[in-house]
This record gives structure tokens, C-alpha cells and sequence, in this order.
């Protein structure tokens, strides 16, 4: 696949893409009125942070249990389900009277269920797509990612200004619905992709024969753990700067899209797998300074260079997908979106339980460093075990 115009000429890829568009506007939306209104009623960066992130770090409990569904539920119609449900969920969000531990019970049965969708939704991606053009199709959805927070975080720290946190709750609710509008009407039923029922055993038997090989391992591992320790930073933008944390949250979105950019369709295919811990470090340096408390314009311009960093996902998900068979492609990627957001979710918990004992300038450059630490660990591991796989003699038979 060439291009991007033949990439939406691919039947059915378009409308999910749309409904994909409208969910992430909805995320985006949704966080940040929800961060804005737990900082409002408990001056908290720690449940600030935990509301924004929280479904993020239930994720592992929907990867340990329904991930199976993944490959053998029927997409539409699951996808379908999950919008509506976080259409319901997130108005239940808006009501008035909800009290604040209420709110984290609501995002623990959200975090169940998203864990499911995303295995659904990039299964499908992966099944609608032709293997060459994965890679694009990815970073055509991590671009829209980026261009929905920048306009989503744009929005909502619009709306929440000049209306308020449970009016944009209210709106991030009707995106989920047309998001499961889009889904019904414009895809086609399509048998799941592998037989037998989801269960929990046949969940965990499909995850430790994800896990069981050592290069996965590597992969996941990169996928996870230097990504969530930033997304921890971005967990106290609210914080930080409580009447700017939607400028600071569309330049970290700005940044993703261009690191998307770049990767996805300006390096040469052969540079991919050299940048991959290049980039994990970008991801991690620039957050540096704010040891300093640095002021807004220039933590802007450290956010933005940050964010390009996330670009690295890419070249990760493409070999995590050379490594795993077609019939768990759907349960692999559901792992990746399950793992990576909930190791965002206990960044955030991490970083603001730092920020209650410092401060967020403080606790922002310390998950930076340990994201660094851990990409120069997972460099060595992987130099270290290509040594050992080219040490090997060659059978001959």
C-alpha cells in the first residue's frame, strides 16, 4: 500500500476510522473535564491525576479476564456495545450529586470494557488492512489521535471554561454515541477471527504464549513501561499549570502527531528499526527542566519536542505483528493497548502520589528520568541478546 489515498479507498476503513475520531475527541474531552472537576472539589493532584488516567489503570484487570473476546467476539456488534456503554457511563459522570468515589467505581467498569475494544478495534484495523499496510494505517490512526487532542484538549479547555466540567461530560457522551452510530451503520458483520468462546482460561492461555517468547517480551516491555512514565508527566499538567493544562496537553498532542508523521511516512523503511530507543529517549529528555518550573512558553515548547517521541510505538507495533501469529493478532494488540495504558494509569498514580510529597515540577522530572533509565536498560538487554542469538552456530541438517 502507497499511499494515503489508497489507504481510504480500502473498504471499511474509513468509516472506522471516523467512529475511532470521534472516540478519541470524546476521550480527550472527557479527561480533561473530568481532571478539572475532581481537582475542583478535592485540590488533589493525586485524584486529579487518577481521574484523567483511571480507566487506563483497570486496563489490566479486562487484559487478564475478556481479552479473548477480542478474537472471538463479532466486531460490530462489540464495538457497537462498548461506545454505548461509555456513552451511558460518561453521562452517569455528569450527574451533580455523584460523589467523588463514586466517579472511580464508574472508571474501574470503563477500564474493564475498554481493554476489550481496543483488541476488537485493532484486530480489525489489522484484518481490514494488508500486511504492507499496517504500518501506514497505524500511523494514519496515531495522526488522528493527535489531531483529535489538539482539537479535543482545544475544546474542552474552551468548554470548560465558558460552560462547565459536567456540560462537557454531556457532549464527550453524544461522541461516544455517534461513534457507535458510525460503527453500526457503515461496517459490515464479520465472523470473529478465531473459534471457541472467550473465557478467562482461553485469555490466559493466549497471553502466556504472547509472553512466552523473549523477543515479544522486549517489544511489549518498550511498548509499556518508558511510554507510561511520561504519560505520568502528562498526568500533572492539570497541576502544574491549572489555567493552561489544555495548552500543555494540544502540544503534547501536536508533537505525537508529528512524531506519527515522521515515522509513518517520511523516514525510510530501513532507518525504522534504528529509531525506535532514539525516539524512547526524546520521549523522556525534554521533561527534564521542569525540575526548574520552567514558564509556560518554554514548557510548551518541551512538551511538543517530548511528544514526537511517541512516534517509537510505531516501529514497536510493526515488529510486535512480524512476531505474532494472524489468528492472535487481535488479543497481541489488545495486550499492547491493555499494557500501555494501564502502565499509564499507574504512572499517573505514581506521579501524583510524588507531586502530593513535592510538587508536579518535581515529580515530572523524576518519571522522565526513570523513563530514560528504563529505555537504556531495554537497549542493553536487546543488544545483549542479539550477541548471543548471532553466537549460536547455524545447524545443519
Amino acid at each position: 500500500m502507497s499511499g494515503y489515498r489508497q489507504l481510504f479507498r480500502t473498504p471499511e476503513f474509513t468509516p472506522l476510522f471516523l467512529a475511532s475520531s470521534a472516540s478519541v475527541m470524546a476521550q480527550t474531552i472527557g479527561g480533561l473535564a473530568l481532571g478539572v472537576l475532581v481537582f475542583r472539589a478535592t485540590d488533589s493532584p493525586l485524584l486529579s491525576a487518577l481521574s484523567m488516567f483511571g480507566t487506563s489503570l483497570t486496563q489490566v484487570l479486562g487484559a487478564t479476564f475478556l481479552l479473548s473476546g477480542a478474537d472471538r467476539l463479532p466486531p460490530r456488534s462489540t464495538l457497537t456495545g462498548v461506545w454505548l456503554l461509555f456513552a451511558v457511563t460518561t453521562a452517569v459522570l455528569a450527574l451533580p450529586a455523584l460523589p467523588v468515589w463514586a466517579v472511580f467505581v464508574v472508571l474501574l467498569g470503563q477500564g474493564l470494557v475498554a481493554s476489550l475494544g481496543g483488541g476488537v478495534r485493532w484486530g480489525l484495523v489489522n484484518e481490514i488492512l494488508t500486511k504492507d499496510g499496517f504500518m501506514l494505517g497505524r500511523s494514519v490512526f496515531n495522526m488522528m489521535a493527535g489531531i483529535a487532542q489538539v482539537l479535543g484538549y482545544a475544546t474542552g479547555g474552551v468548554l470548560v471554561a465558558v460552560l462547565s466540567p459536567r456540560l462537557s461530560l454531556l457532549l464527550t457522551a453524544a461522541l461516544y454515541v455517534v461513534a457507535a452510530v458510525v460503527i453500526r451503520l457503515c461496517l459490515t458483520p464479520r465472523p470473529p477471527r478465531a473459534t471457541g468462546r472467550p473465557s478467562v482460561t482461553a485469555t490466559w492461555r493466549a497471553n502466556a504464549l504472547l509472553w512466552s517468547s523473549a523477543p515479544r517480551r522486549q517489544v511489549y516491555l518498550a511498548l509499556w513501561i518508558p511510554n507510561g512514565l511520561v504519560v505520568g508527566c502528562e498526568s500533572l499538567y492539570v497541576s502544574y499549570a491549572p489555567d493552561a493544562a489544555g495548552t500543555l496537553f494540544a502540544c503534547a498532542a501536536l508533537g505525537m502527531l508529528a512524531g506519527d508523521v515522521l515515522v509513518g511516512r517520511v523516514l525510510p523503511v530501513r532507518l525504522r528499526p534504528r529509531l525506535g530507543f532514539p525516539l524512547l529517549l526524546l520521549l523522556a529528555l525534554p521533561y527534564a527542566p521542569f525540575l526548574l518550573s520552567p514558564p509556560l512558553p518554554l514548557a510548551a515548547v518541551a512538551v511538543t519536542l517530548a511528544s514526537v517521541g511517541f512516534g517509537a510505538s510505531l516501529v514497536q507495533q510493526e515488529r510486535l505483528m512480524a512476531l505474532t501469529p494472524d489468528a492472535l493478532t487481535g488479543q497481541a494488540l489488545g495486550l499492547h493497548s491493555a499494557g500501555m495504558l494501564t502502565m499509564q494509569g499507574v504512572a499517573a498514580a505514581l506521579a501524583g502520589s510524588v507531586a502530593q510529597l513535592t510538587s508536579p515540577a518535581g515529580a515530572m522530572t523524576a518519571m522522565a528520568t526513570g523513563s530514560a533509565a528504563v529505555t537504556l536498560a531495554l537497549m542493553v538487554a536487546g543488544r545483549r541478546e542479539g550477541r548471543a542469538t548471532a553466537a549460536v552456530p547455524e545447524r545443519r541438517s
